[in-house]
């Protein structure tokens, strides 16, 4: 029974989450992958962090992946739902890719993408350095 009530509870944390959020694509170097960030149409999508006048990549919107100063920046998520920080270039927010220091953005760490036997492994398929792979998908606000 209790069980039940986790994974009914689960199931309506996903529901809510997806009807607030936006998927802007996946982060990934793989150019022929459906909604990779790295095919060149991209750049003019209104919802893509590589559009410099749109909200999620300009360098002045407090929610662009390209604004050094911003605090909510795209979220990264696996193909399991596991989070892998914001994508972000603010070298100061602690969950931020750019950060050096950081669980996401150190080279050290497991969950981060700028790990290369981590996370940001170029032979895991989920890895946005995986030039073959889907890539890790931008969840927006």
């Amino acid at each position: 029974m209790q069980s039940s009530k986790i994974l009914f509870f689960s199931a309506s944390l996903l529901i809510s989450i997806s009807i607030y959020a936006s998927n802007l694509g996946n982060l990934s170097n793989n150019p022929y992958a459906p909604n990779s960030s790295s095919s060149m149409g991209n750049q003019y999508a209104p919802n893509s962090v590589n559009n410099k006048h749109g909200r999620y990549g300009s360098p002045y919107n407090n929610e662009s992946a390209n604004n050094p100063y911003a605090t909510n920046a795209p979220k990264l998520y696996d193909s399991q739902g596991n989070y892998h920080g914001k994508l972000s270039k603010n070298p100061y927010d602690p969950d931020s890719t750019s950060n050096p220091y950081g669980r996401y953005g150190s080279k050290y760490s497991s969950e981060s993408i700028n790990n290369p036997y981590g996370a940001g492994s170029p032979y895991n398929s989920d890895s946005p350095n995986n030039p073959y792979g889907n890539g890790m998908a931008i969840v927006g606000n």
